[in-house]
């Protein structure tokens, strides 16, 4: 009973350390739902998207791309690097779940969004030997895919009441959101290095058809971080090799 009621209560602080990111989104799962009705998509289209896919940035993407008549090859490309960035997520968070089955490592890989991924990752920096952990990222996960849903199903409906509801500014909330996210994990170089440069190249390529700066952003974004992360990791391992090496002179 009293392991019961661990799970329970990890899964609880999951959900309630999410609640911020969960406002956030709101706004972003109701104008994607709008975006839905305004385009040639039907609105369960727009619902099994978000049931499925569950990856608002694509999702946003595809539906442009979708009301654009671009080609599936297209679409699918570019939502596949737009949600390149979850490679990153699941290397950084591999070492806390690895030891999981699949039963469990397979859907919270589904649920791992940008939101979870910043909750997530702070609480495995602050625990990282938490033995429930996977309950608290369960309770994250699931508490942003069941808002998402929500919102989604409300965007749906407001917007084919309201056709203009995406146009009253209410992606503002998303952009706060993001900064957010991205600001507390820029505290180390290779993270900060990698958002300065996504954002430069997104800003650089604003103008690009397809939404195909965005892609740009991302890959310069990645290897950006990759490259940094690497030239980190190689000054820690020589300052730690030189601390051995002046550790054994000094032993008599």
């Amino acid at each position: 009973m009293a392991r019961h009621s661990t799970r329970t209560s990890h899964f609880l602080a999951g959900a309630r350390d999410t609640l911020p990111m969960l406002v956030g989104a709101a706004p972003f799962g109701l104008i994607f739902g709008a975006l839905v009705s305004a385009s040639p998509l039907a609105l369960w289209h727009g619902q099994l998207m978000s049931l499925l896919v569950f990856a608002g940035s694509s999702q946003f993407v595809a539906v442009g791309l979708v009301a654009g008549q671009t080609g599936l090859l297209v679409i699918w490309l570019t939502t596949f690097i737009v949600n390149l960035r979850h490679v990153l997520y699941a290397a950084t968070l591999q070492p806390h779940v690895s030891h999981l089955p699949a039963r469990w490592r397979w859907p919270l890989g589904f649920l791992l969004t940008d939101e979870t991924f910043a909750i997530t990752s702070v609480y495995y920096q602050r625990h990282p030997h938490a033995p429930l952990g996977h309950w608290y990222f369960l309770g994250s996960g699931l508490a942003m895919y069941l808002n998402w849903q929500g919102w989604t199903l409300l965007g749906l409906l407001f917007g084919a009441a309201f056709p203009r509801l995406q146009t009253l500014g209410l992606d503002f909330a998303m952009v706060a959101t993001f900064i957010a996210i991205v600001v507390p994990q820029c505290k180390r170089l290779p993270w900060l290095a990698a958002a300065l440069a996504a954002g430069a190249v997104a800003y650089a390529s604003r103008n690009m058809p397809y939404k195909l700066g965005l892609l740009a952003a991302v890959l310069v974004g990645i290897a950006v971080g990759i490259v940094s992360l690497h030239h980190e990791r190689r000054r820690q391992s020589d300052a730690q090799q030189g601390e051995r090496r002046t550790a054994s002179k000094e032993t008599p």
